[in-house]
């Protein structure tokens, strides 16, 4: 196996670094991974991404990892402007999850010159929503087959935490700083503990908002205000998905075995999904990275 740590751009010129792993002999096959929000590619998660690359490589399949525009809270940058490298403030702080495209198209160019034909997108954690919502806008994609691992619930997890009254004053007050050209702001502390800006924060906590793919809380507990369609975008893919969560997953207030009750439910049950569960498996699969990469390799 051999490792390449590399640099290349994403669509909107941000300049992205990432890891590529390749098999002796390398094939025609590439999975490429999205961190969830905060994580930062292949230099950090170390032990999952060096098993999955391991089984991948072990099958003549090339393994790429790299951190893309939600890396960390607040992360630096360079942007290319006229052949000039310009520093610009990413991360979890100003990230929209509409943002995946720039990046996630990046990351096709650049294995695309490389020679790779068949491409399959993984997603973990907030990469999983990411998939969802990139598959909404590029219908026509260059991807054979996407790896879903621990959707994520962020806007139910928040209700949950804080509670109607709050919540609907926080929405609000996001939407009036979005109003004022002021949605770059990060939030007071009151609002929410986490460094975040009312943009991000808002995109992240909408009932009706693109990053709310996995609405497990809504729909369990009947809550009257979302009123987009649950699970519209993880349903509307078509192609081969694989499923992934781990029993024991800290985010899954319902367990992890009834929210993919519920996400078989929502597709009919298609004959191209595929759902694992992991036992006693956290979030991040810690101390199942081998487990978790025997069940990526052998679907693909």
């Amino acid at each position: 196996m051999r490792l390449k740590l590399i640099e290349f751009p994403n669509t909107n010129n941000v300049l992205l670094p990432g890891l590529i792993f390749e098999p002796d002999i390398v094939g025609d096959t590439i999975v490429i991974s999205l961190h969830g929000n905060g994580s930062s590619g292949g230099m950090y998660n170390i032990d999952k991404n060096n098993a999955i690359a391991a089984a991948l490589t072990a099958k003549n399949i090339s393994f790429f990892t790299f951190s893309n525009t939600g890396a960390h809270l607040i992360q630096k940058f360079d942007i290319l402007n006229n052949g000039v490298r310009q520093r610009g403030s990413f991360g979890v702080a100003y990230e929209l999850i509409k943002d995946c495209i720039y990046d996630i198209d990046g990351a096709v160019a650049y294995v695309k010159a490389l020679g790779y034909k068949k491409l399959i997108l993984l997603g973990q954690s907030t990469g999983a929503n990411k998939i969802c919502v990139y598959n909404k806008y590029k219908r026509g994609n260059p991807f054979s087959a996407y790896i879903l691992t621990s959707g994520g619930d962020d806007s139910g997890i928040f209700y949950k935490q804080i509670g109607a009254k709050k919540f609907k004053m926080v929405i609000d007050k996001c939407m009036k700083a979005h109003a004022r050209g002021k949605g770059r702001e990060i939030v007071p502390k009151y609002i929410s503990p986490m460094l975040i800006s009312y943009d991000s924060l808002l995109d992240q906590i909408d009932p009706d908002g693109e990053y709310n793919t996995f609405p497990f809380y809504w729909v369990s507990e009947k809550i009257g205000i979302m009123n987009k369609k649950p699970f519209n975008e993880f349903e509307a893919i078509d192609k081969p998905c694989l499923v992934i969560y781990g029993s024991n997953d800290e985010y899954c207030h319902l367990g992890a075995e009834k929210c993919l009750d519920i996400l078989k439910n929502a597709t009919n049950s298609k004959t191209n999904f595929t759902y694992r569960l992991i036992q006693v498996a956290d979030h991040s699969f810690t101390g199942f990275e081998n487990k978790l990469a025997e069940i990526i390799s052998n679907w693909i």
